[in-house]
C-alpha cells in the first residue's frame, strides 16, 4: 500500500462558491487545513453557486477565470481579473473559475497546477450529501468523482443543516472535527476495515449534522457508513401566469435558510397559462426528516438523523447489484436467445 505524504498538496474546492451567505464554510475549513494541519492548500472554486449541478462539465462555453482575494476573518475579498500580490489582511490567492464544480476540479488539476496535487477535498457544502438522492444531485460530491477520475484521492465534505437558521458557533467546531476526519483519512487511506474496497477507495463522502452536540466536550460520534438508497419524486413546480418570486435558497432545500415550510412547493396563480414553465421546487420533507424507522441501519441517512457523524466510502463507477462473473466463466454470462 502507498504510504500518503503526512502534509500532502491539498486542492480545495467546492459548490457553494466563494465567501458569502450561501458559502459560509469554505474560508474557516481553509484557515483549519493550514494552520491546524498545515497543510499546503490551493483553492480553486466556481465563481457563483452551482449546488445540485452534479458531475456536469461546461462543453460549449469558454470557461473565464478571476482572482481573488480572502481576508481576515471572514474571508470576503477582492476579485481581480490579473494576479498581484498580496494586501494587507489578506490571507492567499484563490482562482474562480466561470464553471461547474466538476469544471473547476479538472481545470485545476491538469491546466493550473498540473501534477501538484496529492488530495483534493471538495466542500464544506452548505447542507447534507447523503443518500443516492442528494449524493447523483451533489455539485460537491461531483467534484470529487470528478477528481477520482483523475486518480487523485478525494474526500467529499458536507454540513447538514439541522436548526434553522444554524448557529454559528457551531461553524468552528465543525471545520476542526472535519479537518481532524480529513486528516486520519489521509493518513491511514487503504488501511482501515471500514474504509476498505478491494484494498482502496476512490473518494468518502463525509456528512456532519449541525446540532447541539458537536459543543460537548464528548462531541459527535463517528460512524463508517454506506449510502441509503432512497429516491425521491417530483423536482420541479409548474409555473402558471407570471413566475413568482423564487423561494428556493441558491444553495438548496437543505440551506441555512430554507426551513421546512418553504420546501413544499410553489402556489399557482389563476391567470392562463402563455406556455410550459417549471421551477426546480422539489418535494424534499422525506428526504431530509424521514422517520428513523425507514432508514436502513449503517446508511448514511440513518447515522445523520442519529446524530452522528457519517463516512462512506465510495467509488467513483455504477455501483453493481452482484459481483460479476469471473473471466474464466465467460460463457456464463452471455444471453442464451435467439433474435
Amino acid at each position: 500500500m502507498e504510504i500518503p505524504n503526512a502534509r500532502p498538496n491539498v486542492l480545495l474546492t467546492n459548490d457553494d462558491g466563494p465567501p458569502s451567505r450561501d458559502s459560509p464554510y469554505i474560508f474557516g475549513l481553509y484557515r483549519h487545513l493550514t494552520k491546524d494541519l498545515g497543510w499546503d492548500v490551493q483553492v480553486v472554486i466556481p465563481s457563483s453557486q452551482k449546488s445540485w449541478i452534479g458531475k456536469a462539465y461546461h462543453i460549449t462555453e469558454i470557461t473565464k477565470g478571476r482572482y481573488y482575494y480572502p481576508r481576515e476573518t471572514d474571508g470576503k475579498g477582492e476579485v481581480s481579473e490579473i494576479s498581484r500580490p498580496l494586501k494587507d489582511g489578506e490571507v492567499a490567492e484563490w482562482i474562480l473559475l466561470d464553471g461547474t464544480p466538476a469544471t473547476c476540479a479538472n481545470v485545476a488539476l491538469h491546466n493550473l497546477f498540473p501534477g501538484r496535487f496529492d488530495l483534493v477535498i471538495s466542500g464544506p457544502n452548505l447542507g447534507r450529501n447523503t443518500s443516492a438522492a442528494f449524493a447523483l444531485s451533489s455539485g460537491t460530491i461531483g467534484a470529487a468523482l470528478a477528481s477520482s477520475l483523475s486518480q487523485k484521492r478525494s474526500i467529499a465534505l458536507s454540513y447538514g443543516t439541522v436548526i434553522h437558521p444554524t448557529p454559528e458557533n457551531f461553524f468552528e467546531p465543525a471545520h476542526s472535527l472535519g479537518a481532524r476526519i480529513i486528516r486520519h483519512l489521509w493518513s491511514n487511506w487503504g488501511a482501515d476495515d471500514g474504509g476498505l474496497r478491494r484494498g482502496e477507495v476512490d473518494l468518502y463522502s463525509v456528512n456532519i449534522p449541525l446540532i447541539e452536540e458537536i459543543l460537548t466536550d464528548d462531541g459527535l460520534p463517528v460512524c463508517w457508513t454506506h449510502m441509503w438508497r432512497n429516491s425521491y419524486g417530483r423536482l420541479f413546480k409548474e409555473v402558471v401566469g407570471s413566475p413568482p418570486e423564487p423561494t428556493m435558497d441558491a444553495a438548496g432545500p437543505d440551506s441555512l435558510s430554507a426551513a421546512p415550510d418553504k420546501m413544499e412547493g410553489l402556489s399557482q396563480t389563476d391567470t392562463n397559462n402563455k406556455g410550459l414553465a417549471f421551477k426546480f421546487k422539489p418535494e424534499m420533507k422525506g428526504l431530509i426528516t424521514p422517520s428513523l424507522s425507514s432508514l436502513p441501519v449503517g446508511s448514511d441517512g440513518w447515522a445523520i438523523h442519529k446524530g452522528w457523524v457519517s463516512v462512506t466510502p465510495l467509488r467513483a463507477s455504477f455501483g453493481e447489484p452482484q459481483q460479476a462473473t469471473p473471466e474464466d466463466d465467460i460463457e456464463n454470462r452471455l444471453w442464451k436467445w435467439k433474435l
